[in-house]
C-alpha cells in the first residue's frame, strides 16, 4: 500500500469514528465533519479529532494548522498530514 493510501486510511478510520457522533453530518469526507456543523466549537484545536490525529501520525497540529485541516476534504488533509510529517 503507497504511503498516500495508508494515510488516507487511517485518516478516514479516525474520521469515521469521530463523524459518528454528529448524525447531523453526511459523509461528504469533509474534515469539519468530525465536529458538530449544528453547534461547531470555538475552539477546535486540542479536540479529540486532532488530538487523535497529531497521536496517530506523530504530528503537532497549531491552532492556523487546525483551522486549515478544519476546511480541507481528507485527501487535501492527507497530504496536508504528510507535510507535516517530513
Amino acid at each position: 500500500m503507497s504511503t498516500f493510501k495508508s494515510t488516507y486510511k487511517k485518516l478516514h478510520d479516525i474520521y469515521e469514528t469521530h463523524r459518528r457522533n454528529y448524525r447531523e453530518n453526511g459523509d461528504s469526507k469533509q474534515m469539519c465533519c468530525m465536529w458538530s456543523t449544528d453547534d461547531p466549537p470555538d475552539i477546535i484545536e486540542d479536540t479529540e479529532p486532532f488530538n487523535d490525529i497529531e497521536i496517530a501520525f506523530n504530528i503537532t497540529i497549531n491552532d492556523d494548522e487546525a483551522l486549515d485541516l478544519y476546511d480541507m476534504d481528507l485527501k487535501e488533509a492527507t497530504k496536508r498530514i504528510m507535510d507535516l510529517q517530513q
